[in-house]
């Protein structure tokens, strides 16, 4: 379905930010790219969906395929036509449009005038936005609003979906249930989904294959099942020490440069040990 091949992504033809990243979305399944914020998850999707123009940035090496045929070589308003759909972090609804005609908005690629059966679509998988269909968007709530983006781009019927921080900034009930219903979409539409998340644990709770990306290189993949038990994404992406303490990311870098968690980093999956900080 998607493949990279050593892509590799500069800003203003200086900045590095991918460097020979490499990966695959089989048709039909949830691939999850996981790591820490400004690792280089959204200048991937943005590499594939044709946004990098807009921010000065350009694929500087490497290849972007969908079925197939490039893709990286396109205008943005080519790739949406090809299928590939991109619910961009932060939501990015219409927020003085109403809920049913950001719903309009999103269909603009589709040739079919007859949208109902969309509409029904949507709205069976997201009854809030049925209940506040003549509401505006703005006075959703963040997690509707976060309903009503990826409610948006199914209007368009695509080949893949491309979902950037689903989770951020929602409540952890929010959380749960767009995680579900995204699985939902999966399993019973067969929508393929490349999933962009700092959130590993929930990422990981609802994808079939993972990747990692740091310093915007891959560092390991493989299965969520096999990922998930691997002590080193354990304690650097799940955030859980040997005891069951929860940590968060940075604290297990910090201690990592201090030396205190070199064992781990050695057991971290395509990570090399760093030496202590003096």
């Amino acid at each position: 379905m998607l493949t990279l091949t050593d892509v590799e992504v500069r800003y203003d033809r200086a900045i590095l930010a991918l460097r020979g990243v490499s990966l695959e979305v089989p048709e039909g399944r949830i691939v999850a790219l996981l790591g820490a914020n400004g690792a280089g998850k959204s200048t991937t999707l943005k590499a594939i969906s044709g946004l990098l123009r807009a921010e000065k940035g350009e694929c500087t090496q490497g290849s972007i395929e969908l079925d197939g045929r490039r893709i990286d070589r396109k205008d943005a308003s080519e790739i949406v036509r090809r299928g590939v759909m991109h619910v961009m972090e932060g939501r990015r609804v219409f927020p003085q449009l109403t809920v049913h005609e950001n719903l309009i908005a999103g269909a603009h690629t589709v040739k079919s005038r007859n949208l109902s059966p969309k509409f029904d679509l949507v709205y069976s998988y997201f009854p809030r936005l049925k209940e506040r269909q003549k509401g505006r968007a703005g006075y959703l709530s963040g997690g509707e609003q976060q309903m009503l983006a990826i409610g948006r781009a199914l209007m368009a019927d695509p080949k893949i979906l491309l979902l950037d921080e689903p989770s951020l900034g929602l409540a952890p009930l929010f959380v749960q249930e767009i995680f579900a219903i995204i699985k939902r979409i999966n399993a019973e539409q067969g929508r393929t989904i490349l999933l962009v998340e700092q959130n590993a644990r929930a990422a990981m709770q609802i994808a079939q294959h993972a990747y990692v990306l740091e310093n915007g290189r891959i560092v390991t993949s493989g299965p969520t099942a096999q990922l998930s038990k691997d002590e080193g994404i354990q304690k650097f992406y799940l955030g859980v020490t040997e005891a069951g303490e929860r940590r968060n990311f940075r604290q297990v870098v910090r201690r990592r440069l201090r030396g205190e968690d070199g064992a781990a980093a050695a057991a971290a999956p395509g990570l090399p040990a760093e030496p202590p900080v003096p």
